[in-house]
């Protein structure tokens, strides 16, 4: 008798801690190219200290993902993100940088799961733009000189001498060194690919961007008239480089509990 008491005080407390859970808001974060996972770790225990259920997409071609590069395309990416989500519900989707060209196309393809999407110093299309199409009339990114396209692979890599540059200029120099070294090509064939969006659905979600002023990846310029051509409700400034998540982690967690709220 007492075991079958435990057995159902255990079920119980199961269901309970699993319904606690779904109730909690979720943040899906999407890292960028040339990235991985990891980029979030620093943020991420803030947002779980708050009380959020944050899930880290790792997008395939990236970390310890071997998935061929040729066989990538921004379809895969949008999927695994969509995965991730299941039967998640009032999502705050935050992508960086290339992600920004995921979440726009998770968001059209499953409207009534996302809340809101966060574009932190991130690509924001319009309907049938492409990565390339931004990157190409961004005349104040450092990234193109020190960018090499290897069509046999189908990578992009960022050449060593430009990465601190173009992605870290603001971290101590120890995380420098550390970046540097971990930097990977990143498959190109995603960056080729339009996104399809429509009014009716991607337009009809609340949108937040997040500029980085001192960026070398992706110009303050250039997300600003990104945004200039886009419905967005709130924006918010950092001075700092592409990667906020590393140089300056408190300040992006809280816009992002703010937001998700």
């Amino acid at each position: 008798m007492k075991s079958l008491f435990i057995a159902m005080a255990a079920t119980l407390f199961g269901i309970t801690a699993m319904a606690q859970k779904s109730n909690k808001p979720t943040i899906v974060l999407v890292h960028g190219a040339w990235s991985d996972a990891t980029a979030w770790k620093e943020v991420t225990p803030v947002l779980e200290a708050k009380g959020f259920n944050v899930l880290v997409v790792n997008l395939p071609g990236h970390g310890s993902d071997t998935t061929p590069f040729t066989s990538i395309t921004l379809q895969s990416y949008v999927d695994v993100v969509k995965k991730e989500i299941g039967d998640h519900k009032n999502v705050t989707l935050v992508g960086h940088s290339m992600a920004g060209m995921v979440i726009s196309q998770v968001a059209e393809d499953m409207p009534g799961s996302i809340k809101k999407l966060i574009y932190l110093a991130a690509y924001l299309p319009e309907d049938g733009q492409s990565l390339l199409d931004l990157a190409k009339t961004d005349a104040d990114s450092h990234a193109g000189k020190f960018l090499h396209v290897d069509q046999a692979t189908a990578s992009a890599a960022i050449h060593k001498d430009g990465v601190v540059d173009i992605f870290v200029a603001d971290a101590p120099k120890n995380i420098q060194d550390k970046f540097a070294k971990g930097v990977q090509p990143d498959p190109v064939i995603p960056f080729t690919l339009p996104v399809k969006l429509s009014a009716a659905r991607f337009g009809a979600i609340e949108k937040v961007y997040i500029y980085t002023t001192n960026d070398h990846a992706l110009s303050y310029a250039k997300q600003q008239a990104m945004v200039n051509n886009a419905q967005v409700k709130k924006e918010y400034i950092l001075n700092s480089s592409h990667t906020p998540f590393i140089s300056m982690p408190g300040k992006v967690a809280a816009i992002l509990i703010k937001e998700a709220k």
